[in-house]
Order: C-alpha cells, then sequence, then structure tokens
C-alpha cells in the first residue's frame, strides 16, 4: 500500500520494486511488512488516497489495514480465514477503499455486519440472521449486506418470488408478504438495486379493458369450453398474448380480458361460433347411467311445470294451457307417490313431458324417455338444453347401498311341577258324581283314563287304580308327580342390501293356513271353511336414508311369528306366537343399536285341595293337588347397518359372507357324504375380495355372537329347542 507518493510494498524494499518498474509483476511474501522507509512514512500526516496491491496475503492483516487507514473497528469471527489478492491501478481515498475491503469480502464468502460502533465480520450465511442494516436508496450501490422490503403495486408479490429467486444468491434471504403484498430481501446492495430495477420493469399497470359480447345463438358456458381448451393446447398461462374470459349464464354473455390483439382474435372466433344451427341440431339423446328414465322424466315434469306457471303467470290463457298440458303428460301416482300405469298410453317406451303452447311462447323443449335404453331424448334451444342437461347430471349419480344386518336373540326357559293326588267315585245308576278331587278337569275323564287299558298317563311318577263297569259304584285313583323343564335358546341372524331412500324386505319361514270361517251351501248339507294363508316366520323391513356425516336414518319393522305347539283351552285354530317392533331409527355407519327387547318373568303357582280333608296332617296330601310353573324370557332386536359406496367395498362384505357360509357348511357336515364315491356338493371358492385392506364392519360382532364352524353352525338359521322331562 502506497500512502502519497510513498509506494507499500511486500518484504521488497522499494528500490527493488523501482527498478522492476511495477509492483504488479512481484511476487508477494504471505504477511504485509513495512521497510524502515515504510515506518518512516506511516509517522507523517495520513493523506487521502492510497493504492492497494496485495496477493496471497492474510486476510486479517487486510483487517488490520482497513481499521487503520479507515477509523472503523471490527469484530473478526474466529471462522474468518482466507489469502487474499488485491490488484490496484488508481489510488483510493478512506471509503473506497472500505468498498474494496467489502468486495475482498464477498469473494471469500464473508459479509460485514454493523452492529452499533463495531462492525462484525462472519461468514456470509450467518449474516443474515445479525443486524443487517436497512437498505438506504440515496447511498451509492455497495457490497453491504443490507435487507430491503419492497412494495408492489399491481402485480401479487408471492408470483415475482418464483422469478426473482434464481438472482439472489443462496446466502441471501427473498421472501413475500402477501398481507401487504410486499417483498423482503436480504442481500448486496447492489444486488438490491438490480432486483429493484427488475421488479419496477414487471410492476406496471394493467391496461387491458374488460370486453363483453352478448351471444345470441350459442351457449356462454359451452363456448367458454371451447376457447379454454384452445387455450390449453396452443399456450401456458402467463405465457405472451394470454387472454382471461368468464361467462356469464345469466344474460349468456361472455367477458374477454387481454391485451387488444388476443381480443380480437377471440371476438371473431366467438362470432363464427355464435350462428344458429340447422333444423334438427338441437336434439340430444343422454343415456343415463344409474337412474330410470321413468323416474327422471316424472321430475323434470315437475320441474318444468313449475316454470313455466312462473313464466306465463296464473292469469294468462297460455299458462292454463301449459299447465294443462304438463299435468295430462304427467304419471299417476298414488298416496305413496308410486307411479301408477297409464291407462291409454299412446307409445310403450316413451312419453312426452313438456311442449311449448305457442310459437312466440319461447323456445320448444320436448323431453321423451324411451325405457327400453333406459335415454331421455331432448329437444331444446342451447338455454334450455343446458338447464335440463344439468339436473340431469345431478340426478343421475350412483347411488350408495346400505347392507342391513340385524340380530333376534331370543332366551326362555319353562319349567313345570306337578304334585298330587286326584280320585273320583261315580254312581251308575243316577249317572252322576259321588266324589272327586281333580278339580281341574273332568271326572269321567279320570274314571276313564283310570278303566280304559290302552289310556296314555302323563310322563313322570304316576299310579292308577280304580273299577269301571262292573258294579253299581265307579271308582277312580290317580297319584301323578311331575317335574318339566323347558330351555329355548333361538338366534336369528337376518340380513340385506338396500339402496339408499329404497325399502327392502326379506321374508324368512312358512305360509302357513288359517281358518277364517265357515260356511254351510245351499242345502245346509255340505259344510266347508274358507282359509287365508299367511308367512310364520322372520320378517325384516327396512328403508335407509343415508344423512350427512355418515348418518343413517332407518324405518325398521321387524316381525318373527312362530306357531305354538301347546294346546291352549278355548282355542279354535292355530295359536301364533308374535314379537314384532315398528321404530324409526338415527345411527352411523357402522354402529350397532338395539332397537328393544324383553325381559319377562312369569311364576304361577295353584294348590287345589278337599276342604278339611286336605288340611290333615300326614293324610291331607292325599287330598291335595299342587301346580307350580315358572316361565322366563329374554329377548332383544340389535341392528348393524354399513353403507356399500363402491364395489370393492360391496365386493368384500360379499366374499366375507360367502366364506362364513362355507365355514359353516364343512363344519355340519365334516367331510361326510350320502353315497360312496360320490362327492358331496360343496359351494366352490368364491374370490371377490382380496386381503390387503381392512374395509372394517360387522364381522367381528357376527362371529362373536355365531360360532363359525361346530355343532351350533346352524343357530342363525333355525331354533335350537332343547326339551329335559
Amino acid at each position: 500500500m502506497t500512502r502519497s507518493h510513498t509506494t507499500v510494498a511486500a518484504i521488497r524494499p522499494l528500490t527493488l520494486a523501482l527498478t522492476l518498474g511495477s509492483t504488479l509483476a512481484l511476487p508477494l511474501a504471505l504477511p504485509i511488512t513495512l521497510t524502515p522507509s515504510v515506518a518512516e512514512a506511516q509517522q507523517e500526516p495520513q493523506q487521502d488516497t492510497f493504492t492497494l496491491n496485495l496477493k496471497n496475503a492474510d486476510i486479517h492483516s487486510l483487517i488490520q489495514t482497513v481499521s487503520r487507514q479507515t477509523g472503523r473497528n471490527f469484530v473478526v469471527d474466529p471462522r474468518v480465514k482466507a489469502r487474499v489478492t488485491v490488484i490496484s491501478a488508481e489510488p483510493l481515498n478512506a471509503d473506497e477503499l472500505y468498498e474494496t475491503f467489502l468486495s475482498v469480502l464477498q469473494v471469500h464468502g464473508y459479509a460485514a455486519v454493523p452492529s452499533g460502533d463495531l462492525i462484525k465480520i462472519v461468514p456470509e450465511v450467518n449474516a443474515k440472521q445479525g443486524p443487517v442494516p436497512a437498505f438506504d436508496p440515496n447511498a451509492p450501490s455497495s457490497d453491504q449486506l443490507v435487507t430491503q422490503v419492497i412494495k408492489v403495486e399491481n402485480v401479487p408479490a408471492a408470483q415475482l418470488v418464483p422469478i426473482l429467486r434464481p438472482l439472489v444468491p443462496q446466502q441471501g434471504h427473498l421472501a413475500a408478504y402477501a398481507a401487504t403484498n410486499t417483498l423482503i430481501v436480504t442481500d448486496r446492495a447492489s444486488n438490491i438495486d438490480r432486483l429493484t430495477n427488475i421488479i419496477g420493469g414487471i410492476d406496471r399497470p394493467d391496461n387491458e379493458e374488460v370486453e363483453v359480447m352478448q351471444l345470441r345463438h350459442a351457449s356462454a358456458s359451452e363456448i367458454i369450453r371451447i376457447l379454454q381448451s384452445l387455450q390449453n393446447r396452443n399456450q401456458g398461462v402467463g405465457s405472451p398474448g394470454t387472454i382471461r374470459f368468464a361467462a356469464d349464464e345469466r344474460t349468456n354473455s361472455i367477458l374477454l380480458s387481454g391485451e387488444q390483439s388476443s381480443r380480437d382474435r377471440t371476438r371473431e372466433l366467438v362470432k363464427k361460433l355464435d350462428t344458429p344451427v340447422e333444423s334438427g341440431g338441437n336434439t340430444r339423446v343422454v343415456y343415463l347411467r344409474y337412474a330410470n328414465a321413468t323416474d327422471i322424466l316424472t321430475i323434470l315434469t315437475g320441474v318444468s311445470a313449475g316454470q313455466a306457471a312462473i313464466g306465463t303467470g296464473g292469469d294468462s290463457e297460455e299458462g292454463e294451457e301449459f299447465n294443462a298440458d304438463a299435468q295430462a303428460q304427467a304419471p299417476a301416482v298414488d298416496a305413496n307417490g308410486v307411479p301408477l300405469p297409464a291407462q291409454t298410453p299412446e307409445a310403450p317406451t316413451a312419453s312426452l313431458i313438456r311442449r311449448a303452447t305457442q310459437e312466440d311462447a319461447g323456445p320448444q323443449v320436448d323431453i321423451q324417455a324411451d325405457e327400453d335404453t333406459n335415454s331421455l331424448i331432448i329437444t331444446a334451444a342451447p338455454d334450455e338444453m343446458r338447464s335440463v342437461l344439468a339436473i340431469i347430471e345431478q340426478l343421475d349419480i350412483r347411488r350408495a347401498q346400505v347392507l342391513v344386518e340385524a340380530i333376534i336373540a331370543e332366551l326362555s326357559a319353562d319349567n313345570t311341577q306337578q304334585l298330587g293326588v286326584n280320585f273320583a267315585v261315580d254312581g251308575t245308576d243316577t249317572n252322576r258324581p259321588a266324589a272327586y278331587t281333580n278339580l281341574g278337569g273332568a271326572t269321567q275323564s279320570l274314571v276313564g283314563t283310570v278303566a280304559s287299558q290302552g289310556a296314555t298317563l302323563a310322563n313322570g311318577l304316576s299310579l292308577a287304580l280304580g273299577r269301571f263297569g262292573t258294579g253299581d259304584i265307579d271308582f277312580g285313583f290317580l297319584l301323578s308327580a311331575i317335574a318339566s323343564d323347558a330351555n329355548n335358546n333361538i338366534l336369528s341372524t337376518p340380513s340385506l342390501v338396500t339402496m339408499d331412500n329404497q325399502e327392502a324386505e326379506i321374508v324368512v319361514g312358512q305360509n302357513v293356513p288359517f281358518v277364517t270361517g265357515t260356511q254351510l251351501s245351499s242345502s245346509n248339507n255340505n259344510p266347508f271353511q274358507t282359509i287365508e294363508r299367511r308367512d310364520v316366520g322372520i320378517t325384516l323391513k327396512v328403508k335407509p336414508q343415508i344423512n350427512e356425516g355418515n348418518n343413517i336414518k332407518m324405518d325398521i319393522e321387524q316381525e318373527v311369528n312362530d306357531i305354538n305347539n301347546a294346546a291352549v283351552s278355548g282355542a279354535a285354530d292355530i295359536i301364533t306366537n308374535t314379537r314384532s317392533i315398528k321404530t324409526t331409527v338415527l345411527v352411523e355407519d357402522g354402529q350397532t343399536l338395539v332397537l328393544g327387547g324383553l325381559i319377562d318373568d312369569n311364576v304361577n303357582k295353584s294348590h287345589d285341595k278337599v276342604p278339611l280333608l286336605g288340611d290333615v296332617p300326614l293324610l291331607g296330601g292325599l287330598f291335595r293337588y299342587r301346580t307350580t310353573s315358572n316361565k322366563k324370557r329374554n329377548l332383544m332386536v340389535f341392528l348393524h347397518p354399513t353403507i356399500l359406496r363402491d364395489p370393492e367395498t360391496a365386493d368384500y362384505y360379499s366374499q366375507s359372507k360367502y366364506d362364513d357360509l362355507r365355514q359353516r357348511q364343512f363344519g355340519m357336515f365334516g367331510d361326510e357324504t350320502m353315497f360312496t364315491g360320490v362327492p358331496r356338493p360343496d359351494l366352490p371358492e368364491l374370490h371377490l375380495y382380496y386381503e390387503g385392506e381392512r374395509v372394517g364392519g360387522v364381522t367381528e360382532v357376527y362371529q362373536s355372537i355365531v360360532p363359525a364352524t361346530g355343532s351350533d353352525a346352524g343357530n342363525d338359521t333355525a331354533d335350537d329347542d332343547e326339551n329335559r322331562s
């Protein structure tokens, strides 16, 4: 470094530098050292200019020299290590020397960060986390690390970040703040000047106009669809000449925004598309995928009738004529809303839904339903066609299905005990009984039971004595001791699948005849009975409705009927036991809910005896008859619905039910065959669902109640009664 006209060089004396003619070609040593003449020059007053020439010098020596010449205080990070080379052909003042020093730091990956009266020299990667000063637009461009907040007026700041990111070094920082639409940049002041100029060229007000085009024949939404298809194919978003457009369906207009040349081209294209179509060109055939054509026809009939009433008014003759026409074309329905068959249909597979009454009343709309192909034939103007197609698109959707599984569990126990003595004495002359103790039955029955050799006595311990038809007096004596226990365990699990909001019913049982009356022929000599057949068994009727949040509202009718085999006194025909539930519940998908139940405990005791004689100690047992019965019944009905929204879920549950049935078949019969050498007819393997994804459902609940294999494999379809006497 030279000061004034005295040149300072490292290691080499001044005379040697002058001899060679230039210090630029000298190989300088590592540190900067001063010759004696240099030391004498330092004692002189400091001058305004300096000449700096370094080669492979320690950066710490440069920091010391800059601090001494500029009067600044530096704090050097221990990680700052480098060998620097600086070549200067012209003298530099103190400020220029400091700017040169900042450039040297940048080249070696370091930065100077002001902190009060000190300047920290740290690695550049850590410099942005320190107290970096704000950018001064009036200060000259330098390599000082600063932070600048740039306000963007016309362009979203977030859109500029990916554009400017490659221009900011890795150690810098660039971010957008959407709330104020600003950019925050931490970088060298010189690079921030460059970014500011670039942003100024991009952030310009948009002078594009918005043009409205009114369409006469074409549909605005259809034209927009065509323009978007052309735009996506020919150019990307944001490229030069991009035009923006939108459709106003209320006025059937198109809004255009962009450069004038782009709007001109688009306007000419829209004019060519907005032309009337030839006669018959407004007819479309819509094939329905899920919905029924007749049902959609009924809905569109109501919509069309309502629009006609609003458009024509209630007092106009045309409106009345249109409503009458719509009502005449609408299919009749019963009280439940089910369409009734038409009495005089014009065509077996098509029916007209709406027709304009006058040529000047508006565009004509004709819709017919073809049941054979499940399609709708629509003839309408573009506006009406668009409205009808939008309704059909929202109605023709795949409806979810619901798997409804019910569990009916009934446990009953009947315990009866009888102990006592029955006897009777009958006089044959008067044909009237003389004495008896069997208060519950007729005397002749007892005497006949004793006397008949082929009669069958009740189960239990019975002892009968008597005489009948051999004298004037007939008598009978019967000692009975009977105990009977009957336990029933009935488990039924009916299940069925139905569509959302569609009623379904399953009946498993017998069709039993019931006597409803007795009639005589005209001659009154050939009586006959009239019967009515009714289903006796398990009936499950359900109508699910899937609501928001996978909640299912269900209208349920559950009924279990069976024939009572026990004889009932006074009954003229078959006795049936009925258990039924009719309710409406709200249950979540996959939830098990108890619908209701019954817990019945019935204890009956009867004590028959002969007055006075029945109370005599010891011998009174000969004149008493006791009966004790205890009946208990527990009945519970559970429901488990599962929503099947896609074929994969339906396949999973179908596979699960099928595999469970095969396991029950093998559990009941094993390897047994009816005939040797003849294979048993077994269910084949079915592969609808492969393990890997667990859908979840009622499988665990079902298998925990009903065993899959073993001797109880048939409990879900038949009653398992165990009677012990």
